[in-house]
Order: structure tokens, then C-alpha cells, then sequence
């Protein structure tokens, strides 16, 4: 059974975030973006398609176009593509619908994404798969949008950059990964002007003039606004872009001098391409870099457990340097810690609670027996139906916990009503006598504890059937399921192993010889 944090929760759309190397251009962008929609939209399960790549002109989405967010609306899943299934041919088509709860005749969505990904391998990028709303909440709360980030931290961008792919060529062949890439925290292209003063001086200009009318060249100037109704936009000019787009145009740029002659830029300064930090992270006072890590086909648990088992054999980090695991893993260790505290207090509780009942420390241990009885049912219903081990497992565990204690006490009840019974008759005086009240309390009330139970599978078993392109069913089904598996494992087990050990308690105070 794998880990996980949070059971996948169907949104109805697809979040595609690919990654280029940093340098990409405005057109180059445009058309990469172009290919992608169209080839996600050649899906018969998809609605519509809208891809983004920059960002606005805010700080809150400091996204460069290397990195690229396409939003793919989705049909509901019981209109997507036919798979067959084992009874798709003989059985007929009004006795399909019951077979369908068990074994679904359309893709699944890891299909889905399967084939998306398998289209979509371009060359120079980099996919990544996740969901709209999941995604925003990672990349705000951890700054990663893949299940599983590394952050590396250190002093020296060039040294964060050289442990990322290094990282990255270790993890790449590792079972699981969809896709690896560390952040070239180094990369970035720049254009370098570099001015002569004595060039300058030689045209009675300044840096500042010459600066000037660069800037107003190359990067533009407002010269007025306009406005239309209610709003308003300012009017830029600059060189158009074919005067501006690469090293030897730039040269042609001219500048004008306060005698009224122009000079062009490549008499006035050296122009050349430089690389370096296309963007500087920083965490806890410390650079950082990135490695998104994208897993599919295996939980995330045992996932990043076999790979820090790689790093810490194969990696060396020098001096000074760290990484750590982030993402949803970050989320599932927090959650991890918490539950340590969680559940002791969960059986703490339940174990007050029951002693005000009973009143007697033997009697509150016996029915807390009922929970490694129920554990058993929980983890042979998630090998079953494959789920991992999330918070919304633990949630229907904790669950479990009460309504085991109320069924324990509802069998005590009874082997309890049948011994003070007989006792109070004077029926009780031997072994077999003692027998006999525990099989009568046990057996020949079996009735109202399978309606106890009964009801609560009743409540639960349409959760259970629900489909998966119902939202949210993903979720409440792993709520269920240990509810439903612990609860028949649990009233099984109360039933042949109670009364033996209530027998053998009671046999204890009365005369051996007997």
C-alpha cells in the first residue's frame, strides 16, 4: 500500500505547464503554444483549450515564457472513448450499468494524460500534469507545481545549477518519473551594451543621453494616452521589432548627438549576448534552485524514498550546500508528524469515554480490541481496490475508531445482559453453565448486531459505487473504504474471538472443579 497526501480529486480540467529551456523568444513562444493547443484539442474528450505563456504585469505571476500554463476543459468522463471490457460483447446493454460500477468501460484518466504526454513530446520542453486549483495552492503554499520538488540550496548559482542537473540525470531512468527538470538557474540570455566613454565624450554625449535613447529605442517611451470611455492606454513608440530583434540590427541603432548628427550604436559601444541568472530564488536567506519532478504509475511515497536512497549514494554536495523534498511530500511529512499526536489522543479519548461506561479497565480493553480487528479489514480493502494511504484514509480511520468502539460495546452489552441473567436466575454455578450464557448472549442475539451493522454498510456501499467522473467521488470513496472493510473484518472478529475472551475472564472467578 503506497502514501500518498491527498486523494486525487477529479476537477473536470487539466492544468499542462511544459517547460523550455530560458531564452525562448516571443514568436518562438507563440508558435510553441500554437502546436500544443492544437494538438490537445485533437482529443475527442476534450471541450476547449486555453494556453498562456509570459505573464501579466504584476509580481504575483512571475512566469518567463519558458514556462507555459494551456487550461484543457474536459467532457464528463462517462462520454469519453469505449474500452472494452470482459462483458462489453455477450452481456446485454440494459444488464451493463451494475458491471460498469466495478470495471468502468471508458479511459481512465491516467490513460488520458498518458496519451496526452506521449503526443506532446517536443523537443527543447519538458511536460508537467497536474490540475488548475491543486496547482495553484502547491505553487502557493510550497512554490513547487509537481507532486514532487527538490530545492537546493547554497551560495552559488552556477554550483545550485550544476547539482540540479546532476540530480536531474540520476532521476530521469528512475521507475515512476513522467518527467525531470531542473531550473537552469544560470541561463538566461542577455543583450550587453556596453558604452564608450571616450566615444562619448568624443560626441559631447553622456551615458545618461546615450542611455536615454536607448531606452526609448529599444524599450520604448509613453508619448500621451488615450482614452475610450472608461479607459485608458498609454501610446509607446520605439523601433519596430524587425530594427530591434538581434545583435547586428541593434549595431544600426542610431543615436543623436547635440550637434544633430546620429552615430550609429556599434561606433559608440560593444554589443554582444551574455548569459546569466534568467531569475533569482531566494529561501530562508539562502539561494535557491529548483527541480520540478513529475511521477506517474507509483505513489509518492515510495517514490521519493527510493530516490533520496539514490541521491544519498550517488550525489555529493559540496560544502555549504543542502537540498530538500518539497511539493506534496512536503505536505504528507507535515501531515505525518500530526498524526502522531492525532490518533494516541483519538484512542486516549475513546478510552475515557468507554471507562465511563463500563466502569471497569478489563471491559474498555476488550472492546478496544475491535480496532487491530477492524485494521485488518482497512488494509485488505485498500490492497484491493488500490488505493494509497492519504489524509482522506486517515480521516475514515479515525472514523472507524468511534463506530468500533460503539459495536464492541454493543456485543459486551449483550454477553453481559446474558450472564447477569442466568446469574440472577441461579443458573450460573458451572463451567458449562458459563458456556452457555456466552453462547446465548453471543449467538441467539445475533440479529440487531447485523442490523447495526448492516445499517452503516447500507449508508456507505453508494460511495462506494460511485463513479469517478462524479466530482469528488474519488475523495469520499477512500473516506469509505476503510469504514466498509474495517467494520466486516471488525464485526466478524467480535463475533468468534469476543466471547472466547470474555469466557476465559469470567471462568477465572469461579471454582475450577466446577
Amino acid at each position: 500500500i503506497g502514501k500518498e497526501f491527498m486523494p486525487p480529486l477529479n476537477e473536470g480540467t487539466i492544468l499542462y505547464m511544459p517547460t523550455t529551456p530560458p531564452g525562448i523568444s516571443v514568436t518562438e513562444a507563440m508558435k510553441l503554444l500554437q502546436i500544443q493547443d492544437r494538438i490537445l484539442k485533437s482529443f475527442p474528450e476534450v471541450v476547449n483549450v486555453f494556453g498562456k505563456a509570459g505573464r501579466a504585469d504584476t509580481s504575483t505571476d512571475p512566469a518567463p515564457f519558458s514556462m507555459m500554463e494551456t487550461v484543457v476543459v474536459l467532457k464528463p468522463q462517462n462520454e469519453w472513448r469505449f474500452k472494452p471490457r470482459w462483458y462489453s460483447y455477450f452481456v446485454p446493454q440494459f444488464m451493463q450499468a451494475p458491471l460498469r460500477l466495478i470495471w468502468p468501460d471508458r479511459i481512465s484518466w491516467e490513460e488520458l494524460v498518458g496519451e496526452m504526454d506521449n503526443k506532446l513530446q517536443l523537443p527543447g520542453q519538458v511536460n508537467a500534469w497536474t490540475l488548475p486549483i491543486k496547482a495553484r495552492i502547491d505553487m502557493l503554499t510550497t512554490g513547487v507545481r509537481t507532486p514532487v520538488g527538490i530545492k537546493i540550496y547554497g551560495d552559488n548559482l552556477t554550483t545550485i545549477e550544476k547539482i540540479g542537473t546532476d540530480i536531474e540525470s540520476l532521476l530521469k531512468n528512475l521507475k515512476g518519473t513522467r518527467s525531470i527538470y531542473a531550473e537552469r538557474t544560470g541561463g538566461g540570455y542577455f543583450v550587453d551594451i556596453d558604452l564608450k566613454r571616450d566615444q562619448l565624450s568624443r560626441h559631447g554625449l553622456t551615458i545618461e543621453d546615450a542611455q536615454i535613447q536607448l531606452m526609448s529605442a529599444i524599450g520604448g517611451e509613453n508619448i500621451t494616452i488615450t482614452v475610450e470611455g472608461r479607459e485608458r492606454f498609454p501610446v509607446n513608440i520605439r523601433y519596430p521589432r524587425e530594427l530591434r530583434d538581434n545583435i547586428d540590427t541593434l549595431k544600426k541603432v542610431y543615436v543623436s548627438t547635440p550637434s544633430g548628427t546620429s552615430i550609429p550604436l556599434a561606433q559608440l559601444s560593444d554589443i554582444k549576448l551574455t548569459t546569466g541568472p534568467s531569475m533569482i530564488r531566494d529561501e530562508n536567506g539562502r539561494l535557491a534552485g529548483y527541480v520540478y519532478i513529475d511521477i506517474s504509475d507509483r505513489d509518492l511515497g515510495s517514490y521519493v524514498s527510493e530516490a533520496k536512497a539514490i541521491l544519498h549514494n550517488n550525489l555529493r554536495l559540496p560544502p555549504g550546500y543542502s537540498l530538500i523534498f518539497s511539493g506534496q511530500y512536503e505536505f504528507m511529512e507535515r501531515v505525518k508528524q500530526r498524526m502522531k499526536f492525532i490518533l494516541p489522543l483519538t484512542l486516549l479519548i475513546i478510552f475515557f469515554l468507554l471507562y465511563l461506561n463500563t466502569r471497569s479497565y478489563v471491559k474498555t480493553l476488550i472492546i478496544l480490541l475491535a480496532v487491530p480487528f477492524s485494521l485488518i479489514g482497512v488494509v485488505w480493502i485498500l490492497y484491493l481496490l488500490h488505493y494509497n494511504m492519504s489524509i482522506g484514509v486517515w480521516a475514515g480511520i479515525i472514523a472507524l475508531l468511534g463506530v468500533d468502539a460503539e459495536t464492541g460495546v454493543f456485543m459486551l452489552l449483550y454477553l453481559d445482559l446474558s450472564y447477569d441473567d442466568m446469574k440472577k436466575r441461579g443458573l450460573l454455578r458451572t463451567v458449562s453453565d458459563l458456556k452457555e450464557a456466552v453462547i446465548h448472549g453471543a449467538v441467539k442475539r445475533i440479529r440487531p448486531k447485523m442490523m447495526t451493522v448492516g445499517t452503516t454498510f447500507i449508508g456507505l456501499l453508494p460511495i462506494m459505487w460511485a463513479q469517478t467522473y462524479e466530482l469528488g467521488a474519488d475523495v469520499t470513496k477512500r473516506i469509505a473504504a476503510p469504514m466498509v472493510g474495517g467494520i466486516f473484518t471488525s464485526f466478524i472478529m467480535e463475533l468468534v474471538v469476543y466471547p472466547a475472551i470474555y469466557y476465559l475472564w469470567k471462568k477465572k472467578g469461579m471454582d475450577p472443579s466446577k
